[in-house]
């Protein structure tokens, strides 16, 4: 299975700040994480709130535990808050539903990692995060839906007829 590199993830966060401070958010944090929720590197800016980490870090882990973007996830979880109940104690509180956590992916569609992102709205956190991962020449789940059923993410609970 092939993992993030060190050099790709700190691209990520360094364009996630840089973008950050551009769009005037609030102070933020990033993390990158391999496969398995593993994590390769983190920032926290100045001034940013504590808990940062454990924000950031849950949002990765939402993305990669249930493979779509940490938003839809939230989704998910008031769609289904029983299911939802079992995942995040499963995860001992680790999953964290909230925007801001996306899968990265390779040339090929392949998950390589995830990224979360904290500090600022949920959909500012999810804008800094797909211009991280683009930034760094990978791919969103967004970007490889066309690549066929193994690529395409369930978005809510009916939006498929299932």
């Amino acid at each position: 299975m092939a993992s993030i590199t060190l050099e790709q993830a700190n691209k990520i966060i360094e364009a996630i700040l840089k973008r950050g401070a551009e769009m005037d958010c609030r102070p933020i944090s990033a993390v990158v994480v391999e496969p398995g929720c593993i994590v390769k590197a983190f920032q926290k800016e100045d001034g940013a709130s504590m808990a940062r980490f454990e924000m950031a870090l849950g949002k990765a882990y939402a993305a990669l535990a249930l493979s779509r973007s940490s938003k839809l996830v939230r989704i998910r979880q008031e769609e289904k808050p029983v299911f939802m109940r079992f995942l995040i104690a499963q995860s001992d509180d680790l999953l964290f539903a909230e925007g801001g956590g996306m899968q990265i992916r390779d040339k090929d569609g392949e998950v390589i990692g995830a990224v979360g992102v904290t500090g600022d709205t949920e959909d500012k956190d999810e804008e800094l995060a797909v211009h991280g991962i683009h930034s760094a020449g990978l791919k969103t789940d967004d970007d490889v839906q066309h690549m066929g059923r193994k690529f395409r993410t369930r978005l809510t609970s009916g939006a498929d007829g299932r």
